[in-house]
């Protein structure tokens, strides 16, 4: 059999000789042929289609998901809002913990979950975070934190996807999906630890978990708007 051609018979041990193959198929391929052949009695085996380039045996790798945990220092999450209709306003929150399970070979058996503690908010300004930890808005002492967990990932393209999953704020759980860049190849860092790094995105309304406090403004509209964009840049580093 020559490269691009197809071997489409049935074939028996005798016929099937690794020696003979050698120089047709992989070594590894013509081994794993000769293994059917014995594992399939009468010691035959119906080989259709069957071109070098493309015949591939099964590897492990295919199933194999990897272990990353969130690195907190090398990791934040922001929000912004629209601010009395005219400009942004910007919130960030630190210490964050989470894993990452991993399966590069199938991105869609990939999951991921975080947790960001709302005590760490800072928008720069200490009056306005105390509001925004206050049972106006987060409410951070009954309700101290914020998880995600994914339910599912699609793949758009490489190195981009859609990540489905529950987001709980405030004590109130609904689906979102952000859309995420990465993750990264992996990389080691000066300690030999393997890391990867993705960033990710969605857009919310802060009235559907109950962050509903507002106030009318002279002109018109209201001081708070009610859509809010989270993002995040993360680092893993593999368990």
């Amino acid at each position: 059999m020559q490269n691009g051609v197809v071997w489409n018979r049935w074939i028996t041990s005798r016929e099937l000789r690794i020696q003979q193959l050698s120089g047709l198929l992989d070594g590894k391929v013509a081994k794993y042929l000769f293994e059917q052949i014995f594992s399939n009695p009468p010691s035959l085996l119906r080989i259709q289609g069957c071109e070098r380039s493309k015949f591939k045996m099964p590897t492990a790798t295919q199933t194999t998901t990897t272990t990353w945990n969130l690195d907190p220092a090398h990791s934040a999450a922001e929000f912004k809002v629209k601010h009395m209709m005219i400009s942004n306003v910007k919130g960030k929150f630190s210490g964050l913990s989470g894993v990452l399970k991993l399966n590069e070979a199938d991105p869609t058996r990939s999951s991921v979950e975080a947790s960001i503690p709302i005590d760490t908010l800072t928008t720069g300004d200490a009056q306005r975070d105390a509001h925004l930890k206050s049972a106006d808005f987060f409410d951070a002492e009954k309700f101290p934190t914020l998880t995600f967990q994914s339910t599912g990932v699609e793949v758009n393209a490489p190195g981009e996807h859609s990540v489905s999953g529950s987001l709980t704020m405030h004590g109130v759980t609904r689906p979102v999906t952000f859309e995420v860049e990465g993750p990264s190849e992996p990389g080691k860092d000066p300690w030999g630890n393997l890391r990867v790094g993705l960033s990710a995105s969605t857009k919310i309304k802060r009235k559907d978990f109950g962050l509903t406090w507002n106030a009318a403004l002279e002109a018109g509209g209201m001081l708070v708007g009610d859509d809010v964009t989270i993002s995040l840049d993360v680092q893993f580093i593999k368990a």
